[in-house]
């Protein structure tokens, strides 16, 4: 293993300090781990070109025109035959009520 010596902003110093007691490493550790993380995501992403980016969306809409399209009243029967659950606590009645009204307006535009 090298080492690096590097001189840092107090302020990025002390938040690497931070976010190392939060995970409960030596500050060092936390460096390191952050350098690998960015390194990997660095290397894992890759830029599409233009002529990937453009295949992609003439097979997206291949893909569209061969699944074709769905009336309303299929959209119903599918619905009709959902399994209901419970809505989430967080779900106020009238936020339900909202949220099946644009449902509504869309099936119906």
């Amino acid at each position: 293993m090298s080492q690096l010596n590097i001189q840092l902003p107090e302020t990025l110093r002390q938040q690497l300090i931070n976010l190392a007691e939060g995970e409960g490493i030596p500050l060092e550790q936390y460096i390191l781990y952050a350098l690998t993380r960015q390194v990997t995501l660095t290397y894992s992403i890759q830029a599409n070109s233009e002529i990937n980016i453009n295949q992609q969306k003439q097979s997206f809409k291949e893909l569209l025109t061969e699944l074709g399209e769905i009336n309303s009243t299929e959209i119903e029967s599918i619905l009709a035959e959902r399994e209901v659950v419970d809505p989430e606590p967080e779900l106020s009645s009238d936020t339900i009520v909202r949220l099946q009204q644009r449902i509504r307006n869309k099936l119906l535009s």
